[in-house]
C-alpha cells in the first residue's frame, strides 16, 4: 500500500472512527451493530444532532487546553518572529499563493454542490492568478476582473447533501471540528494538489504549517480577542465554530472568513 493511502486511512481512523467509537462507548451498553435496527437508529441520531452535540466534552476540553498551551508557548512566539522578519506585503502575497493552490478543492466542491457558476469563477480565478498573477502571488482576478473567490470545502458539500454535523470534536493541533467536517477534512486532503506534489509527509506538514502560520500572521489577535471576552473560551470557540460552519453550509453571510481556516 502506498504511503499516501496509508496516511489517508490513518487520518480517517484518528479523526473519525476513534472519536465515534468513543462516543458510542460512553453509553455503557456494549457495542452497537450498525446493521441492526438499534444500530441504525443510533447512527441516524448521531448525525441528526444540530444543537452543539458534545458528548465528548471532557476529552475535548483537555485537547482544547493542549492547543491553547501550544498556541501561547509555540505558535505565538514563532508568529512574532515571522511577522517581524517577513514584511506584511510579502505575507499577503504568500496568502494569495496558498489560496490559489487550494483552488481545485473549491472548484470540485462547487461542482459537487451544483454551483456551476461559482465553479467557473473559481476556475477562472485559478487560471488568471496562476499566469498573470505570477503563480498566484498576486490576485488580478479580483483586482482587475472583479472575480471574488467562492471557497467551498467537502464538509460543506456533505452538509448540502443532507448529512448532519454529528458530535463536536476538538482535536490536538487540528482544533475544532465536527464528525461531518472530519470526513470533509479527509476529502479535502485527497483533492488538494499538495497531496500529490509533495514527496514526503514532511513536505506536506511544512506546507500546511507555513499556510497556517502565514494566515495567523495576517490575523494575529483573532484567537486572543475571542478568549479575552469569553467567560468560558471552550464554549465560545465551540459556538463560534458551529455557527460559522452552519452559515457556510446555508450560504449565509459570515462575519469572518478566517475562523474556519485558522
Amino acid at each position: 500500500m502506498k504511503p499516501k493511502k496509508m496516511f489517508i486511512i490513518f487520518l480517517f481512523l484518528m479523526i473519525v472512527v476513534v472519536p465515534v467509537a468513543g462516543s458510542w462507548a460512553e453509553d455503557g451498553e456494549g457495542s452497537v451493530g450498525l446493521l441492526d435496527d438499534d444500530g441504525k437508529e443510533d447512527f441516524d441520531t448521531f448525525f441528526e444532532e444540530e444543537s452543539g452535540y458534545d458528548p465528548l466534552e471532557s476529552m475535548n476540553r483537555v485537547f482544547f487546553q493542549v492547543n491553547d498551551k501550544l498556541y501561547f508557548w509555540v505558535l505565538k512566539p514563532v508568529n512574532r518572529v515571522y511577522s517581524t522578519v517577513v514584511p506584511i506585503d510579502l505575507r499577503q502575497c504568500f496568502g494569495n499563493f496558498f489560496d490559489n493552490i487550494a483552488a481545485p478543492v473549491h472548484v470540485i466542491n462547487n461542482l459537487l454542490q451544483g454551483k456551476f457558476t461559482d465553479a467557473t469563477i473559481d476556475f477562472s480565478r485559478f487560471l488568471i492568478n496562476s499566469t498573470v498573477g505570477v503563480l498566484g502571488l498576486g490576485d488580478p482576478a479580483l483586482r482587475s476582473f472583479g472575480l471574488e473567490p467562492k471557497p467551498e470545502d467537502f464538509g460543506q458539500t456533505l452538509g448540502v447533501w443532507g448529512l448532519g454535523e454529528g458530535p463536536y470534536l476538538c482535536l490536538p493541533l487540528i482544533g475544532p471540528l465536527t464528525v461531518r467536517d472530519s470526513f470533509g477534512f479527509a476529502g479535502d486532503a485527497v483533492t488538494h494538489p499538495v497531496t500529490y506534489v509533495s514527496s514526503t509527509y514532511l513536505d506536506s506538514t511544512a506546507y500546511y504549517s507555513a499556510d497556517k502560520l502565514n494566515l495567523l500572521s495576517l490575523n494575529p489577535d483573532l484567537y486572543e480577542e475571542m478568549k479575552r471576552y469569553s467567560l468560558d473560551p471552550y464554549v465560545s470557540m465551540r459556538q463560534v465554530y458551529l455557527e460559522y460552519r452552519r452559515n457556510k453550509v446555508l450560504d449565509k453571510k459570515v462575519e469572518n472568513n478566517i475562523i474556519n481556516d485558522l
